[in-house]
């Protein structure tokens, strides 16, 4: 969804204000704190872009970035496009999948999506939280009123098998969330959505994909680092991703609940 009338921001003033501490939803016993650029701005992809390098995630209308005094588990990533080369596992997701097509679609409401959304939630994530979402939270997490936002739509023949978020930025892609049909699991979708999505920045000669935070205690967020060339975002700047290097924080430092 191309915005091509967004207000000139350059002169703007942004403000960040940290959130309330919440319970982790990744690691047990543990705070999280969330700073957001000020909700009362007006926000634009031009602000999006300076702040993305910086490790700032869009989710709906807000950036944020994890700022845990005691945990610094929330490492931003990205894939170097021009360097990345498929791991042999993932080239077999990729022939695997060659009757799969993908569709770039604008970010709007689609009814088929939507289910697809809620079963998604449903069989894969069940107890987090965010089941039974109504039309508005649907949209309200995955898209904004200001972002360029693609909906990009996986299809094996008619059957709808996923939809990949991502938003558009002048030099990448930066992945948002991906959802699928359960009963496609045994192609990958997952993996196929960030393979479409670095082939896609290629395509469009961009620099990046985004793909958010990797968090080296959290089984769930492993995949991220299979990627290759990953970058990671740390001490204040972007570095290749060492396989060997223990991105954990100590536990001793962690803060606990009573």
């Amino acid at each position: 969804m191309n915005r091509n009338s967004q207000p000139d921001d350059s002169q703007q003033t942004l403000r960040f204000y940290a959130a309330a501490p919440q319970i982790c939803n990744y690691l047990d016993n543990r705070d999280a704190i969330s700073v957001f650029a000020d909700p009362g701005a007006t926000l634009s992809t031009h602000i999006y872009h300076k702040l993305a390098p910086l490790g700032f995630r869009r989710s709906g209308n807000s950036l944020y970035i994890p700022a845990c005094p005691a945990c610094n588990q929330c490492i931003p990533t990205r894939v170097a496009i021009n360097r990345f080369r498929r791991s042999r596992n993932q080239q077999r997701v990729w022939r695997r999948n060659r009757d799969v097509t993908c569709t770039p679609l604008d970010a709007d409401f689609q009814q088929e999506h939507f289910e697809l959304y809620r079963r998604y939630l449903s069989q894969r994530h069940s107890g987090g939280g965010m089941e039974n979402p109504e039309p508005e939270e649907y949209l309200g997490f995955l898209t904004s009123d200001w972002s360029d936002t693609l909906f990009l739509e996986f299809r094996a023949d008619d059957a709808l098998v996923g939809i990949a978020v991502t938003d558009c930025l002048p030099d990448a892609l930066s992945s948002v969330y991906t959802f699928f049909d359960p009963d496609f699991a045994a192609r990958s979708p997952g993996t196929l959505a960030i393979l479409t999505q670095i082939e896609t920045a290629q395509q469009l000669g961009l620099s990046w994909l985004y793909l958010g935070y990797w968090i080296p205690d959290c089984q769930k967020m492993a995949y991220k680092n299979r990627f290759r060339p990953l970058q990671v975002f740390r001490d204040g700047c972007w570095q290749d991703f060492d396989p060997e290097e223990n991105y954990a924080a100590p536990p001793e430092t962690v803060s606990q609940h009573p």
